[in-house]
């Protein structure tokens, strides 16, 4: 048995999650099938992250464990082939040691989010990032988002579904900045809370509009309540970007 770490690509738009879901497509049913049709062997994907409904990666990491002697490579190649016409690519693959787990073994995970700031309609960025017509201060967004970073009671900032067993994490940086008509928000984390990076962004974007003050952002941390958050920005616009092990 070896185990294969890959790094994955994928547009989340047409799966229900990343995880297996009962009532629709996911993207690690697309990865298992086509590992299927390589192997002949019903192998379990484990991932670094748990992507929603819509939401992108760009280089999420994940793992296999498969009996077939074939080289990574030449796994990687089939595995293209085989999830066409999926919007999905494998950007790497190579054997790991047996210990090594794509979502226990990861020591920090970080996300961008994408705002379009701009009246005109989406065309190409459609599904690949929210569209905000009116005009966001991006400073004000930058300094309200500097009270979320460092350890705190996050309870505003999660979905009620969250199945986390606390509410309690630490995040090691959060910022905006302005790229042209785009926002960029950028943020990185040991762990995250369900839809915690969502609304952390929907909160930054009322501030941005000013419709908040820049103080606000903390008393709804403070708050420890989810009715303190004044909107949770759509999946369109959230990119798993990265994970961090030790040693590479």
């Amino acid at each position: 048995m070896t185990r294969f770490a890959f790094t994955l690509e994928f547009d989340g738009t047409p799966f229900m999650g990343l995880q297996r879901q009962a009532h629709g497509p996911s993207v690690q049913q697309a990865v298992e099938e086509a590992i299927q049709r390589v192997t002949g062997e019903q192998a379990i994907m484990f991932a670094a992250g748990r992507t929603d409904a819509g939401v992108h990666a760009l280089f999420m990491r994940a793992h296999v464990d498969i009996q077939k002697d074939i080289a990574p490579f030449r796994l990687m190649e089939a595995m293209n082939y085989h999830l066409r016409p999926n919007p999905i690519a494998v950007l790497d693959c190579r054997m790991v040691a047996d210990d090594w787990h794509a979502r226990f073994s990861c020591v920090g995970r970080s996300y961008i989010y994408r705002i379009v700031n701009r009246r005109a309609p989406l065309t190409i960025g459609l599904h690949h990032a929210w569209q905000v017509n009116k005009p966001l201060d991006a400073e004000a967004m930058h300094e309200a988002a500097q009270a979320l970073v460092g350890h705190h009671d996050f309870t505003t900032f999660r979905s009620v579904h969250c199945q986390s067993a606390s509410a309690l994490k630490t995040l090691d940086s959060l910022s905006v900045r302005r790229q042209g008509d785009q926002v960029i928000i950028e943020t990185a984390a040991r762990s995250y809370l369900h839809h915690q990076v969502r609304s952390m962004v929907g909160a930054l974007s009322v501030v941005g509009l000013g419709r908040w003050s820049v103080e606000r952002v903390r008393e709804a941390l403070e708050a420890r309540d989810r009715q303190a958050l004044p909107v949770n920005a759509p999946p369109d616009g959230l990119f798993f970007n990265r994970a961090v092990y030790p040693g590479e």
